[in-house]
C-alpha cells in the first residue's frame, strides 16, 4: 500500500545523467529497509511518481512495480549499471551514417539536398533500440491494475508538443483528478500511458526523433523531450495530490565549482560547447528555479496568520532535494573514450574530443554516455550523496529511529528479479486513498 502522507517523487531529465537517480533510489531503499525491516516490503514510499525525459522512463519503471519497490529499484539498477549505448540508439557505423552523417550533411549542403529532396533526416541518432528496451523492461500493462489496487496514486510523464507548442503532462490516476490548465501548460488524463509517451518525453531535441502521440481531443501530434518549455517541473506532483516531495536532480542545484579554474577561451566556442550549454538550460535550470519558487512560497505562508493562510489555496510543501555533489560534466570528461567509435567520430565533427583535462564538449556528451563505466560512477555518486544525508532522509519520511533487532539481508540481484517477476498477491479489499 501507499505510505502516508502522500509522498511525490519528482525525477528530472538529463539523458544518461539519470543514472544518478537510480543510485539515490538504491540508497533510499537501503535506508528504508534498515529502519522499517520487513515492513519496507509491504508499502510503497511514493504514491505519486512524476518524471521527465529519462526521468520519465525511471518513473514509469518504478510505477509499474509499485507493489515491489525494492525489487524494482534493484532491477532498474541492473539495467543502468550494465548499460551500453547500443541499447538506446544505433551506435554502429551503418546506423550513425544513416542518421548522423545525413544530418551533418544537411547542415553543410542543405541547399543541394533541399533542391533534390532525397534526404530528410529526422535526428542525429536513431533511438529505435530504446523502444525495444522499454518493451522488455517497463511492463506498462501492469499500471491500471496497480492503480486499481491502490498500490499507486498516480503516474505522470511530460512531453512537449511540436505541433501546438504546449507542454503536456500525461497522467493516470487511481481516482479521477481534474486536469489543470496554465499558460502554455496543460494536463491530459489518459487511461494507459504507453511506450510512445516515454519515447516522446525522452526525445532529446535534434538528437532523437520526435514521437507521434495522441494529444488533446484525441488528435495525434508530434512530441519531443518534456524538459523543453517545462517552466514548472514540480507542478504535476502537486496537482496530483502530493503532500511532500522528494526531488532528485541531475546537476545545477547548488553546483560545486569546477575541478580546475576555468578561464575564458580565446577560441570561438564550438558547436559542442554551445549545444552543451543549451542542453543544460533545457534539462537543468527550470528545476532549480521551480524549487526556489516553492521555497519562497513556503516562507511567505509561514509569515501569514492562520486565519489568512486558511483563505489561500496555497499550502506549504515539505521537500527534500538530492542532487550531485560533483560536477557531472567533469565526470563525463573521464569517460568520453567509452563512447562507441562511430559516435565519437560523429561528435568530433561538432567539437567533442579529448579525455580528462584536455576534454572538450563533455557537457553535450554526458547526455549520450549510456555506457556502464559512466553510469556506474553516477550511481555510486547518487548512493554516496544520499547516505551522507541519511538523517535528512529519515526525518523527511518520518521513519522510526529504532532499528530492527535483526535487519534482513540486502536482496541479491537474483532475489530482486524473482520478487519483481513473482505473481501478484490477491488484495480483497484495498483501502481507499483520500484525495486532498
Amino acid at each position: 500500500m501507499v505510505e502516508t502522507p502522500l509522498t511525490g517523487l519528482v525525477l528530472s531529465g538529463g539523458g544518461a545523467r539519470a543514472a544518478y537517480q537510480v543510485g539515490v533510489l538504491r540508497a533510499i531503499a537501503r535506508l528504508r529497509r534498515e529502519r522499517l525491516g520487513h515492513r519496507a516490503r509491504l508499502s510503497n514510499p511514493f504514491g505519486v511518481i512524476t518524471g521527465t525525459s529519462a526521468g520519465a522512463i525511471n518513473a514509469a519503471a518504478l510505477a509499474c512495480h509499485a507493489d515491489r519497490f525494492e525489487g524494482a529499484v534493484e532491477v532498474l539498477g541492473r539495467v543502468w549499471e550494465n548499460f551500453s549505448a547500443d541499447q538506446v540508439y544505433r551506435a554502429d557505423a551503418l546506423g550513425v551514417l544513416r542518421t548522423g552523417a545525413r544530418w551533418l550533411t544537411m547542415l553543410s549542403a542543405g541547399w543541394l539536398i533541399a533542391r533534390f529532396r532525397k534526404l530528410r533526416p529526422r535526428s542525429l541518432l536513431d533511438n529505435a533500440p530504446l523502444g525495444e528496451l522499454l518493451q522488455q523492461a517497463v511492463p506498462l500493462h501492469r499500471l491500471p491494475m496497480l492503480l486499481q489496487q491502490r498500490q499507486l496514486h498516480a503516474l505522470a510523464v511530460t512531453a512537449s508538443s511540436y505541433s501546438t507548442g504546449e507542454h503536456v503532462t500525461f497522467y493516470s490516476a487511481a481516482q479521477p483528478i481534474e486536469p489543470w490548465l496554465r499558460s502554455q501548460r496543460i494536463a491530459l488524463p489518459t487511461e494507459q500511458i504507453g511506450i510512445e509517451h516515454l519515447l516522446a518525453s525522452s526525445a532529446i531535441p535534434f538528437i532523437f526523433p520526435a514521437a507521434r502521440v495522441a494529444g488533446p481531443g484525441g488528435h495525434a501530434g508530434w512530441y519531443g523531450d518534456g524538459s523543453m518549455r517545462q517552466s514548472a517541473p514540480l507542478s504535476p506532483a502537486i496537482h496530483l495530490g502530493a503532500e511532500r516531495l522528494l526531488i532528485i536532480g541531475a546537476g545545477r542545484m547548488h553546483e560545486p565549482p569546477a575541478q580546475a579554474p576555468r578561464h575564458p577561451d580565446a577560441d570561438y566556442p564550438s558547436l559542442a560547447q554551445i549545444a552543451g550549454h543549451a542542453m543544460s538550460s533545457i534539462f537543468l535550470d527550470a528545476l532549480t528555479v521551480d524549487i526556489e519558487r516553492m521555497q519562497r512560497i513556503n516562507r511567505t505562508l509561514a509569515l501569514l496568520p492562520d486565519s489568512v493562510r486558511q483563505d489561500t489555496p496555497l499550502r506549504p510543501l515539505e521537500s527534500l532535494v538530492i542532487s550531485p555533489s560533483q560536477r557531472i560534466d567533469d565526470i563525463a570528461t573521464r569517460h568520453l573514450d567509452n563512447l562507441p567509435t562511430p559516435v565519437r567520430a560523429l561528435l568530433r565533427g561538432v567539437g567533442v574530443g579529448g579525455v580528462g583535462p584536455d576534454a572538450r564538449g563533455a557537457a553535450l556528451a554526458s547526455y549520450l554516455l549510456f555506457e556502464a563505466p559512466f553510469t556506474k560512477e553516477l550511481m555510486a555518486l547518487g548512493e554516496a550523496d544520499t547516505l551522507a544525508r541519511a538523517d535528512e532522509v529519515y526525518q523527511f519520511f518520518a521513519w522510526p529511529v529504532q532499528r530492527p533487532s535483526r535487519p534482513p539481508e540486502p536482496a541479491t540481484p537474483a532475489a530482486a528479479w524473482a520478487q519483481v517477476t513473482a505473481p501478484l498477491p490477491v488484495i480483497s479489499a484495498p483501502p481507499d486513498i483520500e484525495l486532498p
